[in-house]
């Protein structure tokens, strides 16, 4: 890697260690349970990072949170976000929120590092990278494990649409919920930062849709309780009210 400021190796090869001495039987599970040896807190299982340990959205992907010390935090967490009904969709439109994966959106992760901010979350999540000759920013080759739907995509750049990247708070719904307020720097930010963004399969991104939690939640319900810490994250960074069903769906996703 170039020195962008991506740690990978280091950290995969670690991530491969602690996988063989401590068994895999708690990945991927399907039914959001609890696994038994975690008691929460943990940083990154082989699937991705914790919310809870990826603040910033800087780290690879988005773990799952097993252990009930996690999902009381979880629950917390969510419970600090307001609610409000959601508003009308007029006068949204993508550009409002700045033009596609610009580099320029000042104030959040990777801005202004050369590179635009999809190529930046390609990079941070996949495994096995290729870029493009003379480039160490685009990358036209990878290995992605998508968090949505627990499956690994072997990726090309000439089949872009199979990998996309998720809003984790829909732009639109953002509008509705107060973003229409707000200046032009701050939607840029939101429609940029990492904390909101996840390279995930195509086509399960385009069944969500601008949907909230209690419309759309991903197929793979282990990840179902870290999805809803992500979106509840990116709402109280942005001061940005959930409506009563989302929070009631975030809160049953982790316990409540």
């Amino acid at each position: 890697m170039t020195g962008r400021g991506r740690v990978r190796g280091g950290a995969a090869a670690l991530l491969a260690a602690v996988v063989l001495l401590t068994g895999c039987e708690e990945l991927g599970r399907g039914d959001g349970a609890a696994g038994p040896a975690d008691d929460g807190g943990g940083a990154a299982s082989a699937s991705g990072t914790s919310p809870f340990a990826n603040p910033e959205g800087t780290e690879p992907g988005l773990g799952a949170l097993a252990g009930e010390k996690d999902r009381a935090r979880a629950r917390e967490l969510i419970g600090r976000v307001a609610t409000k009904g959601r508003g009308p969709k007029t006068g949204y439109d993508r550009d409002e929120f700045g033009y596609a994966w610009m580099d320029t959106a000042d104030g959040v992760a990777f801005a202004r590092n050369g590179c635009d901010t999809r190529n930046d979350l390609l990079a941070r999540d996949g495994a096995d990278l290729a870029h493009r000759s003379g480039s160490d920013c685009v990358v036209v080759a990878m290995t992605l494990y998508d968090p949505y739907t627990g499956k690994d995509i072997a990726w090309k750049k000439a089949k872009a649409a199979e990998v996309q990247i998720d809003h984790v708070v829909p732009l639109s719904y953002g509008w509705q919920m107060g973003a229409a307020r707000w200046d032009d720097a701050k939607r840029r930010r939101l429609a940029n930062d990492p904390l909101n963004l996840l390279p995930v399969d195509g086509r399960t991104n385009s069944a969500k849709s601008d949907s909230g939690p209690a419309s759309w939640l991903p197929p793979n319900k282990a990840i179902r309780c870290s999805y809803a810490v992500r979106f509840a994250q990116v709402a109280l960074k942005y001061e940005l009210p959930v409506t009563g069903p989302d929070k009631e769906t975030m809160l049953r996703q982790c316990g409540g």
